[in-house]
This record gives structure tokens, C-alpha cells and sequence, in this order.
């Protein structure tokens, strides 16, 4: 306000009435500076919790995650009426925890600031309540009696000759301690057999239970009605764009007029989804039955992108940057058929004198002549420029594979090359046909980052060289690993590697150099150079081998959130001549290697990165090996 703007002032009042006037304003000005606290409640209303312990850590777990005064304490604030209300929730909360495990005479007792919630006072007393200190709201556990299970009875319509076809045993029985989950889980368990014996309209309404406090017991009454037993009627198949129905439905093991059955129909929908086409496949049952007393079943499916792009990029300080990229197409005519264009390049490493890359083309039909026998035609050419020899090849190959058991898979082809290859600047041709033999066995849980299970294979390859004078000869090798899951969460992980070759037939200089063991690298020997393991040539080149041996153990630990590390150690042969294991065979000499690694857990599996160094060093050999890529070494 401007001082124009001022109102004219009043006649001035003598000095007795201004001294009047003075002291009536003094009460009204000491309240207005007086703490606001002392006169009005605080809103929202702070305030600790203190909550019993009862002696079982499970139960403490329950009753703490129960708590909205504990959940709710800092992220919503309430004031006193809400308080007491939030107090009294918790009340009932605890009653249910408390009950579901089978206490059914506990009490909690609820006080705040010492007075009970019943208290008529308990809202004024938080109202004149200071900000501070908070209030003390406490909760005492008495858990009392143990409650166990009285009678268990199942009542309503049960199938005809429940005994033969549906088992009666619903996990709880009488001096159980009758917990409401146990008691939930046996009415579920009962309806799930009542459907896996073909009753699939079977329902199980919730028990009944009469609480017999004297007696500290429980009676529960299961009320069934298990409707008819019924086969299955009409199979639709939804959601289908690019895939043919006709392949679809010839992969289903299920058909109209079985016995309806829950595994069955589970079994049936893992099957869909394991083709690689679809990214979803539901199954819909019916909820009425048709007009033959038959219950129809739906699978609705959602087709995945039918192509998909990779990129991929590895670094090692043997091979250098090797850079990868992949385009495929997962149902190129209709029927679940896979075309796989992939190339790569590498250069940059030590063991690497030059720019080298592969380029290939791989077909898989499934299901080819029989249901799961796949058919696998690939094509590759490839140069490779490495320490031990240069070579230009053209590589075809014929494979079956079928799966034969539980976690087992054979196969069976048929490979030729074409190359021509110079090992210390002797060049020559050859041209191979070989019968390639194979027996898999995996059970491990993930394929680039396992925790646990074990991986065997085991590979035997007859070749001929058709060139002039060329060797026929055999090739044998088996690998296996196997993974320990330390603490049961995946957190610590011991991982066992082994591997054993022999070529039997021919001598190494009678073979290709490219059909020779070697080893070195992140495949076999961490810390050695890719090759330069084994057999060498005056000038440290590598020769190769007939026998192999390599072994390896790693630990993986996850240490916070995506991070991780390891600690290996591997230990390779290679020896000119003479079986794998055979000590002094030949010019081998066990090398051993020993390193560290960090990891980074992502969606799609682990990057990894390891330095290692050589135990052993050969003359000439580098100080260390550094690895980046995708999954884990093995």
C-alpha cells in the first residue's frame, strides 16, 4: 500500500485508554506466539511399532509382512483417527496370520501410548498428543494351544469306485496341525485328481470347518461334485497366419474321443510351443459340454516374428575382434522350416596372421520323414589364416537328428570338404568324405549360463581322403561337463569340464592339418595362445595331434545385483601320437592355465570377460590371454 493511500486517523486517545488497550492485546499476542504443538494434535502423526516375537521365525515373517502399520509407516502418514483404524486392520490381519498356522486361540493385544483400541478415550488422548516424541504403538503374541485337525470328510457326489480311479489321500489326515494353507492345498489336490481321472467338470467347493475349542481341534468337510466323466470332443486351433494348420495339427497328441487328462493336454501344449514358431500357445477348455457329452478343447496360439536378426561381437587377444551377424527365418514354407544365414569374420589376434571368415547356410526340416526327426543341410565356406596353417575350404554336410530318450539325441550324416591348406609353405588340396556319428545328453537348466545338471557328448567320424594317397582314418572324441549349484539359489556355481580325442588310422603328417587336435584358447586351454598347444615345428608353429586331453574347473559367483566373477583353472595335452592320458605319449606336455573373470548378467545370458595367464609357459608363449564374449566358457 502507498502511503497516499492511508486512511485519516482517528483521534488520538489519551494515555490511560492506549495503556488499557496495550494489556487486553498481551493474551491474544501470547497466543499467537505460543508452540502450536502444545494446543493441536499432530497430522500426519508419527509413531514406532513394536511388534512380539512368538519363537517361530516363519510365523514372525507372516506377522511382519502383515503389518500396514509397518508396511505403510513411511510411505503413507495418516493422522490420528486413521492411526487407531490402521491399528485395529492390523488386529484383524495378525487374527488370519495367526490362524493359518493353526492357532486359533492366540490373542494379540494392541495398545497405543498403553491404551488399548477399545479404549472410548483412545482418539481425544491422540488428538492432545505431541508431535514429539512419536506415539508407541505396540502388539503383544500370545499364540496359545496348537489347533490340530479333528475329522476329514469328503461329502457330495463321488465318482463310482473312487479307490480304483481317484486316490482319497488329500495330504492332511487326522492330529495334523490343521493350517489353512494344508487345509486349502488338500481341497485343490482333491479336485486336481478328481480331473486327472477324467472328471473335468469335478469341482470342490471350500471346506467347511467346525472349531472345537475345548479340544483344541478342527473338523473339515470337503463338498464334492464330480460331474461325469468325459472324453474329449472337437480340437480348434486359433491365432494361425503363416503356419500351416495341417503341420500343426499332424504335431498334436491329442484327439477327439480320448479320456480327457490334464497332463495329456499340458504335454500336447509344451509340444506347440517347443516348434520355435510361436511365442505364446494357451489352452481353453470348454465350460459346458457338447451335444455328445464331450468337452471341447481350444489352443490358441501367437505366431512369433518369422524372422529375426543377430549381431554378435566376441574379442580374445589369440583371435582378436570377431564380429557375427545372422539372418533366419523360422517358418520359411509353412511347416515350422528354418533357413540360418550366418557370417563372421576375425583378424587382429596373435594367432591370427590375417583377415579370416566363414560364411554359411543351414535348412532344417522338422519332422522329416518321422514326427521329431529333423533334416539339417548346411553349407559353409571359410578362410582361415592361423599360426598353425592357412586354409580355403568349402564344407557340405548331411545330418538326421532324432531324439532317442529323456534328455538323449542321436545323429547320423554325411560331410565332405573341399580345401586346400598350407602348413609351412607346403600347400596342398584334399577332399574328405566323412560319416559323422553322434550321441547328446543334456539336462542342464539354461544353455549360456548353467547352475546345474550335466552335458555329454560323444562324436565318432570315419573319413576318407580321396586325394592322391590319402589316409582313411577314424575320429573319436567325447566331452562332458557337469555344474553344482553350491547354495541351491544359482548364486554359487561350480562348473567340471573334460574332454578326451583320438584319431585312429593314420598318423598326424598323413591327416589334413585341419583334422588334427589342437589346443589353446578359450575352448580348451585359457592363457595359451588358440592352437599353440601341443606338437611344434622348429619355428613354434603348431603341428597338431592325434590324442587330446583337456580339463577344466570353474567357480561362478554372482556378487550384487547383474555383476559377477570367476576363478578357473584348465589343463590341456596334445601328443603326435599315442591314447589321450597316456603319460610321456608322444611330444605332449600337459599345459595348464589359471585365471579371473568378471561377468554381467543380462536377459539373454552372461558377457563375460577373462583374463588368464599360462602356469607353464612355453618358450615363446604370450604372458596373458584376454576373452570377451557372450555365456559362459562352457
Amino acid at each position: 500500500m502507498r502511503f497516499g493511500d492511508l486512511p485519516s486517523l482517528p483521534q488520538r486517545p489519551s494515555l490511560a485508554d492506549r495503556s488499557w488497550r496495550i494489556l487486553a492485546c498481551v493474551p491474544a499476542v501470547l497466543l499467537l506466539i505460543a508452540p502450536a504443538s502444545t494446543t493441536r494434535a499432530a497430522d500426519p502423526m508419527p509413531y514406532d511399532v513394536t511388534l512380539d516375537t512368538t519363537g517361530d521365525t516363519a510365523i514372525d515373517k507372516v506377522l511382519h509382512d502383515a503389518s500396514t502399520l509397518i508396511s505403510l509407516q513411511k510411505s503413507a502418514p495418516v493422522g490420528p483417527f486413521a492411526l487407531a483404524a490402521r491399528a485395529r486392520d492390523d488386529g484383524t490381519r495378525f487374527d488370519a496370520a495367526l490362524h493359518s498356522f493353526g492357532y486359533y486361540q492366540a490373542q494379540v493385544d494392541l495398545t497405543i501410548n498403553g491404551q488399548k483400541l477399545d479404549d472410548p478415550g483412545l482418539v481425544a488422548a491422540l488428538d492432545a498428543a505431541p508431535a514429539t516424541p512419536p506415539v508407541k504403538v505396540e502388539a503383544h503374541v500370545t499364540l496359545g494351544a496348537l489347533t490340530h485337525l479333528g475329522a476329514v470328510t469328503i461329502t457330495g457326489s463321488m465318482p463310482p469306485g473312487v479307490s480304483a480311479d481317484v486316490p482319497t489321500d488329500l495330504g492332511i489326515r487326522t492330529g495334523d496341525p490343521a493350517r489353512a494353507a494344508d487345509v486349502l492345498a488338500a481341497g485343490a489336490h482333491l479336485q486336481a485328481t478328481l480331473r486327472q481321472a477324467g472328471y473335468a467338470m469335478a469341482t470342490v467347493e471350500p471346506p467347511d470347518a467346525i472349531l472345537h475349542p475345548a479340544a483344541d481341534t478342527l473338523d473339515v468337510s470337503y463338498a464334492v461334485n464330480a460331474g461325469p466323466r468325459v472324453d474329449l470332443g472337437a480340437i480348434g486351433i486359433t491365432g494361425l497366419k503363416d503356419v500351416h494348420e495341417a503341420y500343426v495339427r499332424n504335431r498334436l497328441t491329442l484327439q477327439p474321443g480320448q479320456l480327457f487328462d490334464p497332463a495329456a493336454i499340458q504335454a500336447a501344449r509344451d509340444d506347440l510351443a517347443a516348434l520355435g514358431v510361436f511365442s505364446d500357445v494357451r489352452v481353453e477348455t470348454g465350460t459346458t459340454l457338447d451335444a455328445d457329452g464331450r468337452l471341447p478343447v481350444t489352443f490358441a496360439v501367437t505366431e512369433r516374428p518369422p524372422h529375426l536378426v543377430e549381431l554378435g561381437l566376441a574379442y580374445s587377444t589369440d583371435l582378436g575382434l570377431t564380429p557375427s551377424v545372422g539372418w533366419h527365418d523360422r517358418n520359411l514354407f509353412g511347416n515350422g522350416e528354418q533357413l540360418n544365414l550366418t557370417a563372421s569374420a576375425s583378424d587382429g589376434g596373435d594367432a591370427d596372421k590375417g583377415l579370416g571368415y566363414k560364411v554359411g547356410a543351414q535348412f532344417i526340416k522338422p519332422d522329416f520323414l518321422a514326427r521329431d526327426q529333423s533334416l539339417q543341410v548346411e553349407v559353409d565356406a571359410l578362410r582361415q589364416d592361423f599360426q598353425a596353417y592357412d586354409q580355403d575350404a568349402l564344407l557340405e554336410s548331411v545330418t538326421i537328428t532324432r531324439p532317442l530318450w529323456p534328455h538323449w539325441t542321436g545323429s547320423v550324416g554325411l560331410s565332405a570338404e573341399q580345401e586346400y591348406i598350407i602348413q609351412e609353405d607346403v600347400g596342398r588340396d584334399y577332399n574328405l568324405v566323412g560319416v559323422p556319428l553322434g550321441l547328446k545328453f543334456d539336462n542342464s537348466d539354461n544353455k549360456l549360463a548353467p547352475t546345474k545338471g550335466i552335458r555329454l557328448s560323444l562324436g565318432v567320424t570315419p573319413m576318407q581322403s580321396l586325394s592322391a594317397g590319402g589316409a582313411t582314418f577314424v575320429t573319436m572324441q567325447a566331452s562332458a561337463s557337469t555344474y553344482f549349484d553350491l547354495t541351491g539359489t544359482g548364486r554359487s556355481v561350480v562348473a567340471v569340464r573334460g574332454l578326451v580325442g583320438q584319431i585312429s588310422g593314420a598318423g598326424p603328417f598323413s591327416l589334413p592339418p585341419d583334422q588334427r587336435f589342437y589346443a589353446g584358447g578359450s575352448t580348451t586351454v585359457r592363457g595359451f595362445r588358440y592352437q599353440s598347444v601341443g606338437p611344434q615345428f622348429p619355428d613354434a608353429n603348431p603341428i597338431g595331434g592325434t590324442s587330446i586331453s583337456v580339463g577344466s574347473i570353474e567357480l561362478r559367483q554372482h556378487l550384487w545385483g547383474n555383476w559377477g566373477a570367476a576363478a578357473f583353472v584348465d589343463a590341456g595335452e596334445v601328443t603326435a601320437h599315442g591314447p589321450p592320458l597316456e603319460t610321456g605319449s608322444g611330444s605332449g606336455v600337459w599345459r595348464i592355465g589359471a585365471g579371473v573373470g568378471a561377468r554381467y548378467y543380462t536377459s539373454i545370458g552372461p558377457i563375460r570377460l577373462d583374463i588368464a595367464v599360462p602356469v607353464n609357459r612355453a618358450p615363446g608363449g604370450d604372458a596373458f590371454e584376454l576373452y570377451i564374449g557372450l555365456g559362459e566358457a562352457f
